[in-house]
């Protein structure tokens, strides 16, 4: 790990990168902003922003718990973890203007000593399913993960992850490759500079980037149809089966 503990409330403005390399090469470069919260201390602002950033306990997990955290430890619980009431922080989009879309959302969880414990990926695609990984990464902050869910429609549900998940501090070094037999076809990074959480970092984050949620949804639909366009053969979805502590 970095090190640094992540503050209570922060803002990141990022580059997310994706670069696919197999069986066509195509890149994309999206500026956004993410979320890095305390689970126990989400971000009090004034009622009149509360429209550009609410963290909704239904848009995670089983979506059923009264809160995130609740969502998080049921689903930590069905794989015997009790992290004992040690701080999570979690790291993702808000819901702007009613809308929400999290690619990645990460959770890491400490127990009551301040130790990590595990970190939980939830990844959601554009089908409206969600997925979890739990992750054990080593002190640099690298884990590894079978791939379980169907996430881009132009890859199978196969091959493993190698993630680089370092809990951020002053700056957000995110990595995710995907591996197979074949080779490395996929990577994703995400890149950020950390801003304190307050009101009007807020408003110049949403004015620099208005209704971002959107965007990034519209920003994977887009592509996709490049994609399409450019002959790339979509794989069949399997039929998906909620894990155990994510059934609605």
């Amino acid at each position: 790990m970095t090190g640094e503990a992540a503050p209570a409330a922060a803002l990141y403005e990022c580059l997310v990168v994706h670069t696919r390399t197999a069986p066509l090469r195509h890149d994309v470069r999206h500026r956004t902003y993410l979320w890095c919260v305390d689970l126990d201390r989400p971000p009090a602002l004034p009622r009149a922003l509360r429209p550009l950033a609410r963290f909704d306990a239904r848009d995670h997990f089983a979506g059923r718990a009264p809160t995130i955290r609740a969502g998080l430890e049921e689903f930590l619980a069905s794989r015997d973890i009790d992290i004992a009431g040690g701080r999570v922080v979690m790291l993702a989009h808000a819901r702007v203007l009613g809308f929400v879309f999290n690619p990645l959302s990460v959770y890491w969880c400490h127990d009551a000593s301040g130790a990590l414990v595990c970190v939980v990926a939830e990844v959601h695609n554009t089908y409206g399913q969600r997925h979890c990984y739990l992750l054990h990464p080593d002190a640099g902050g690298g884990a590894r993960a079978e791939k379980r869910f169907y996430v881009s429609p132009f890859f199978p549900v196969e091959g493993h992850y190698r993630m680089r998940l370092p809990l951020p501090g002053e700056r957000l070094d995110l990595t995710v490759h995907l591996d197979t037999e074949a080779g490395r076809p996929f990577t994703a990074t995400v890149r950020g500079r950390a801003r304190p959480a307050t009101p009007r970092a807020l408003l110049r984050a949403a004015a620099r980037r208005p209704w971002s949620t959107v965007a990034v949804w519209a920003g994977i639909r887009f592509h996709g149809v490049r994609l399409l366009l450019r002959g790339l053969p979509v794989q069949p979805r399997p039929r998906h089966t909620p894990q155990k502590g994510m059934v609605p």
